[in-house]
């Protein structure tokens, strides 16, 4: 644990109400517990996923309809054989001793979109003190805009080398495993490329893969996570220094994911 995280700990926690905004799962569910345990007032907003006919489109746009294709089959693949993957994830509730289950006692409000003018005004009416994004929708500039505290985001990679998606992943295809963790940064206007606050390396298993990597990165770096909070809380945010190259990265298609996983064993 970070010394400001055992600080902000030992001093109780401190004052101010915590937004989360999620699109909900067991990941999120790590942290929004943590928040929960450290400090007096958390709130979530939760919104809808994305569709997947959306996803697509988008991604077309960006990368081509053969590379999107691509993408969501390892998405669709991805979710079938998370059901295989079961045991090492109660490995790593347990060895981190965090749980990613819905608390009934934290208030949630459903939203569509954080980017709806509806959501942005249920967050306003809630008068955040800092704004806790993760696993949800990016921001567009005018919502950044209309939250009048910090906003962060936690990512499962370390910025700039591996912005974007499955940022664990690409650092096992890429032999990076100096880089196999996860950033709490401030929100900006890019993919992930707000001021990096702190940041967390883990080790995974040789058992690991696609679907437990990022379970891994949340649930080792909830203390990393409530040391920004408690930062942004007491109007002390200090962003670092993180030299580097900087790319963004998606998810790898059906046939770059299989091969890795044949080849190398890297699913």
């Amino acid at each position: 644990m970070t010394d400001i995280a055992s600080q902000n700990q030992a001093a109780g926690g401190r004052p101010g109400r915590v937004v989360v905004v999620t699109a909900g799962g067991e990941n999120p569910w790590i942290m929004i517990n943590a928040f929960s345990a450290h400090f007096a007032d958390v709130a979530v907003v939760e919104e809808q996923p994305e569709s997947k006919g959306l996803f697509l489109r988008r991604r077309a746009r960006k990368l081509g309809w053969l590379t999107a294709l691509g993408q969501l089959a390892t998405m669709i693949a991805s979710r079938f054989g998370k059901r295989f993957t079961r045991k090492r994830a109660d490995e790593i509730f347990a060895t981190y001793k965090v749980s990613g289950k819905p608390d009934p006692s934290i208030p949630v409000k459903s939203i569509a979109s954080i980017n709806d003018t509806d959501a942005i005004a249920q967050v306003r009416a809630l008068k955040p003190d800092v704004v806790f994004l993760i696993s949800c929708r990016m921001l567009k500039a005018e919502t950044l805009a209309a939250f009048p505290c910090p906003v962060l985001n936690f990512h499962a990679g370390i910025n700039p080398a591996y912005r974007g998606l499955m940022g664990g992943y690409w650092a096992q295809v890429n032999n990076d495993l100096e880089n196999f963790g996860a950033t709490v940064h401030l929100v900006d206007a890019g993919v992930d490329t707000g001021g990096v606050l702190y940041q967390s390396r883990q080790k995974p298993a040789p058992h690991d893969t696609m679907h437990t990597y990022p379970l891994l990165q949340t649930a080792a770096s909830t203390d990393i996570a409530i040391a920004a909070v408690g930062d942004a809380l007491a109007g002390k945010l200090q962003v670092i220094d993180v030299a580097g190259p900087s790319r963004q990265w998606y998810h790898p298609p059906i046939w770059t994911w299989i091969w890795n996983g044949l080849k190398r064993g890297i699913w």
